[in-house]
């Protein structure tokens, strides 16, 4: 007997794409992926689409509109497990950065015609909006965490998706530290593992975009990256980028910003 391939959709809401675009780098994947699920619903991929509901819903992108507030609910309902991929649709991104802003004069700033905006005032997570299942984080995503996070749950067993920090892949690695060896500014330590230590690998500093892992000790790294001479501005604005939704890094940003 043939058995059924899953309904896979993909969902976009206020983000770059990237994530999305992390599925369709996967070429030669997407054929064997082919053959499990059903892409029912990736208008990133094609026009043509088939109705809900789904057994999978991936989710790029933040909650920016109303409109987005009403549809992201929609989806939840056409969703049998939905799953957020990226720092927009886990933490807002980086355009949460208005959140601790006034967003009408930040859109003054930018549009001549604000008034014609349907905008809320705040970025926020899909998590703040509607029950999610899984969140893939990172911006944007690693492809490697993507498939295996899809393939798991269509056989219906957890994700295997570790949460430790960065510094653990570069270990694995064999990377020298380039907090310790080279005195470079690393969020490292705090920051979620998924990106293979890329930046790291190429003697830069994590700069935190699969934002903080679970327990991440923001304020023990504080002296540390004082200490190597990085004002408390630069701090601020290490934390003050893709995830700064995350409350850890949030938290950290003004700690800084209150010594700079």
């Amino acid at each position: 007997m043939t058995r059924r391939r899953a309904k896979l959709a993909v969902w976009k809401f206020a983000s770059c794409d990237g994530c999305q675009l992390t599925l369709l780098d996967c070429e030669d994947e997407l054929l064997a992926l082919a053959e499990t699920v059903n892409i029912a619903f990736f208008l990133e991929a094609s026009s043509e689409t088939v109705k809900g509901p789904y057994d999978l819903s991936l989710v790029e992108g933040s909650i920016a509109t109303h409109h987005d507030a009403e549809r992201i609910q929609e989806i939840r309902r056409a969703s049998r497990i939905l799953v957020t991929i990226g720092a927009c649709a886990t933490a807002g991104g980086v355009q949460a950065l208005r959140n601790f802003r006034d967003a009408g004069e930040l859109s003054r700033m930018v549009y001549a015609r604000p008034e014609y905006l349907d905008a809320l005032s705040t970025s926020t997570p899909i998590a703040a909006h509607v029950p999610v299942d899984f969140e893939l984080h990172g911006c944007p995503i690693d492809k490697r965490q993507l498939l295996e996070t899809i393939a798991a749950l269509v056989s219906g067993r957890p994700p295997p998706v570790p949460n430790v920090p960065v510094c653990v892949e570069c270990k694995s690695h064999r990377n020298v530290c380039v907090l310790v060896a080279h005195g470079t500014p690393c969020l490292g330590p705090v920051t979620r593992s998924g990106c293979g230590a890329l930046c790291p690998a190429f003697h830069r500093g994590c700069y935190g975009c699969f934002g903080p892992v679970t327990g991440a000790r923001t304020a023990t790294l504080e002296p540390v990256l004082l200490k190597l001479g990085t004002a408390p501005r630069d701090i601020e604005r290490l934390y003050s980028t893709f995830t700064v939704g995350e409350p850890a890094f949030r938290e950290a940003a003004e700690r800084a910003g209150k010594k700079g």
